[in-house]
């Protein structure tokens, strides 16, 4: 049975998709892009701010999930340069610790809003 996931800790969906789902006791969440819980508004101009905000939004859904950074299994991450990738890589390591998932980094043309980055992560519940 899947269990679909909300939460005010991130941005509600912007489409016709839920912000995350659970199935058995994996957690998979739906990409995540720099918008404010709150205002629903694209934060931060640069690829690190971006980043950041991305992986609050990120930890508030594991959070409601009953899961965290720390079990992460696998993350996918999309930016819109890869001449970002170095900024991106040192604030997205910082919110693990000796746990590293597995991931792939891609290059895309575009996202939503126009942001940089944009990442969706599976997890374990905690």
């Amino acid at each position: 049975m899947v269990k679909i996931i909300e939460t005010n800790d991130a941005p509600a969906a912007i489409g016709p998709y839920s912000q995350a789902t659970i199935f058995g006791d994996i957690v998979f969440t739906s990409g995540q892009i720099p918008l404010s819980p709150v205002t629903g508004e694209v934060v931060g101009g640069d690829i690190a701010a971006q980043t950041q905000q991305v992986m609050k939004n990120l930890a508030g859904l594991l959070k409601a999930a009953g899961s965290s950074f720390s079990s992460v299994l696998k993350a996918t991450c999309f930016l819109t340069d890869m001449a970002d990738f170095s900024a991106f890589n040192e604030v997205y390591a910082s919110c693990f610790t000796a746990n590293m998932p597995a991931r792939s980094c891609v290059a895309v043309k575009q996202l939503p809003k126009g942001v940089k980055v944009e990442i969706e992560m599976i997890a374990a519940k905690s």
